[in-house]
């Protein structure tokens, strides 16, 4: 046995003092958009501090807690904050929490996260439902020794987030006259904004939105068979002809006032699945 499925073992074992539930739903909640657990018929909470082998989330907004529930009548565990690979964590420390879901039984992840709009279509507030992702981060959860226990050497990437999940949401956006886009996502490494010409470059190479987290999660998700649904939530408007400076407050408060249409569609794709 490997001394990543040792560990995760090791955390499976605290949580499975408090459950024997099988959670076939899990859910990453990115800066500014924990509201969703509200949402949620809660019937516990650990802290990550409480979990064997977990990090710490150090970012604003991003409160430390795996949180299990039901949800539209699922079964749900659910990450309120993530981690990051600018606050100095190793690419597999930020999807730790990823292989732990998958022992806890998920089969399908939602992952949401704040961006910066690149695609002079999109504006503040709007959602983008991922379709595919450009890692520019400079690094990968699968480097190293393969885990065969969890997945294989060279997992296929060439559908990094589920179709019939995405054209799902694309039916309920609709039913509940929510406008969404689909787009590319560009993970960069952070934790600064970029420049103007960083901006027209991701932008050239075909991304539609920037971030910095989310992709390293989907491609351990893929390396063990998830199906991923990714939706992000467009924070700033990242225009170089037209750019200003922005503050994390206002990237938050963007967040805030866009989240409950989020929360609309992952809660409804949940009870059709």
């Amino acid at each position: 046995m490997s001394k990543l499925m040792t560990n995760v073992i090791e955390t499976i074992s605290v949580i499975r003092e408090k459950t024997d539930k099988i959670y076939s739903v899990g859910i990453v909640l990115g800066t500014g958009l924990g509201g969703l657990v509200n949402e949620i018929e809660i019937d516990f909470e650990i802290d990550y501090s409480n979990l064997p082998h977990f990090v710490q989330s150090t970012v604003e907004s991003h409160n430390g807690k795996l949180i299990f529930g039901n949800l539209n009548n699922k079964d749900v565990v659910v990450m309120q904050g993530r981690f990051h690979y600018y606050e100095g964590y190793s690419m597999q420390e930020i999807t730790y929490p990823i292989r732990v879901m998958k022992l806890l039984g998920v089969e399908t992840i939602f992952i949401s996260n704040a961006c910066g709009g690149m695609n002079p279509l999109y504006r503040r507030g709007d959602l983008m439902i991922m379709n595919d992702h450009i890692n520019l981060l400079g690094d990968n959860p699968l480097i190293g020794k393969n885990e065969d226990e969890f997945g294989p050497r060279f997992p296929d990437m060439s559908e990094p987030y589920n179709y019939k999940l995405i054209a799902l949401a694309e039916i309920i956006a609709l039913e509940n006259k929510i406008k969404v886009h689909q787009g590319s996502y560009v993970a960069v490494s952070g934790p600064n904004l970029e420049t103007k010409a960083e901006y027209r470059f991701l932008r050239t190479i075909g991304a539609d939105v920037v971030g910095m987290s989310t992709i390293p999660e989907c491609i351990v998700a893929n390396h063990m068979g998830m199906k991923v649904f990714g939706i992000s939530i467009i924070t700033d408007e990242c225009f170089p002809d037209s750019l200003k400076a922005v503050e994390l407050s206002e990237i938050l408060e963007a967040a805030k006032s866009a989240e409950p249409k989020m929360t609309k569609i992952i809660k409804e794709m949940i009870g059709r699945m």
